[in-house]
């Protein structure tokens, strides 16, 4: 696969592998057996950048994805880029079904939280290591200040910052060097464009998730679609309500279309736009499948024309839309 820059020095492939899905959101955790063998499929793909949390797991094994990647990813480990992250928690006792995040990012929690991803991913450093969400009670000078002390312990090499605004990023940025922000970047969800001049002027790279606006870009849900209750966050997510699907018709027909026309699928040419955007964004489409892990590796090599980006964007601003998940309520 292609390479990509976050910074200065983080090399990283085009498209990373987001693993969340495996563990947490889309229903109960997948197999652990056919997860390390997809995990090994990714590296052997051309995947080089692996993303996790310390929250992505359920409520009985809240680690699982940082235990699974551990295990699987050991062999790889002097070929990849492993990210992960810290200082949220899930407020277990909501009734919702995408439990409220409460925020910590305080020194000592984010120090603490870094030596338990490190013991469970079995591995001495992390590459990429993000404050999960901005804790509004926590000046980020001091926030950064400990993601610095970890770089100069050896125990992360680069860190960021996870739905990042300008101010913050600016404010973090001049205590700590900042590598990379990851924030929500879909075709259905394009807010952080704004933030595109700063990440150029700051020379920050932007790892989008949730790129294929939670797999409803890759074109393959209709009303029937079922999501496990409880367990899987689209079953309350309203581009997957039948209101939803019937509103974003035109916007799949003109993905399929597109698609079409360059010998690709829908969810391809949703990464590819996004690649062909600016050379240091990358995004981390997670999936459970192979057939969707190759899918999304090529869609690195779908080239897309400035006609064709032009295209693409003003038809994203007049097409219909539903609203579009837009991640979990931070509890005040």
């Amino acid at each position: 696969m292609k390479k990509r820059i976050l910074r200065k020095d983080l090399e990283v492939s085009a498209v990373g592998l987001g693993c969340m899905g495996m563990s947490h959101a889309y229903g109960p955790a997948a197999d652990r057996k056919e997860m390390m063998e997809l995990l090994a499929q990714a590296i052997d793909t051309g995947y080089t950048f692996f993303d996790t949390a310390e929250v992505y797991g359920t409520p009985e094994n809240p680690h699982d994805n940082e235990e699974l990647l551990g295990e699987a990813l050991k062999p790889y480990r002097n070929q990849i880029v492993l990210a992960s992250k810290c200082g949220i928690r899930f407020d277990e006792t909501s009734p919702e079904v995408n439990k409220p995040l409460i925020p910590d990012g305080r020194p000592e929690n984010i120090k603490k939280s870094a030596d338990g991803s490190l013991k469970r991913l079995q591995t001495d450093h992390l590459d990429l290591y993000y404050i999960h969400r901005i804790d509004r009670t926590v000046p980020i000078e001091e926030t950064a200040g400990a993601m610095k002390e970890l770089i100069d312990a050896g125990k992360i090499t680069h860190w960021g910052i996870s739905e990042a605004d300008e101010e913050t990023l600016r404010r973090a940025h001049a205590v700590c060097p900042v590598t990379a922000v990851q924030n929500r970047y879909s075709m259905m969800y394009r807010d952080y464009e704004a933030l595109f001049p700063v990440l150029e002027e700051l020379q920050i790279g932007f790892v989008a998730f949730s790129p294929l606006a939670n797999g409803f870009l890759s074109a393959k849900y209709n009303k029937e679609s079922k999501f496990a209750a409880g367990t899987d966050y689209r079953s309350v997510m309203p581009q997957f309500s039948p209101e939803g699907m019937d509103k974003n018709q035109e916007l799949l027909g003109c993905l399929e279309q597109l698609a079409d026309r360059k010998d690709a699928t829908p969810a391809q040419i949703s990464l590819a736009w996004m690649l062909a955007k600016k050379p240091w964004i990358v995004p981390i489409p997670g999936t459970r499948k192979y057939s969707r892990l190759i899918e999304n590796a090529r869609s690195a090599d779908v080239e897309l024309t400035d006609k064709e980006l032009k295209e693409i964007d003003r038809m994203l601003n007049t097409v219909p839309m539903s609203e579009v998940f837009g991640g979990s309520r931070i509890k005040k």
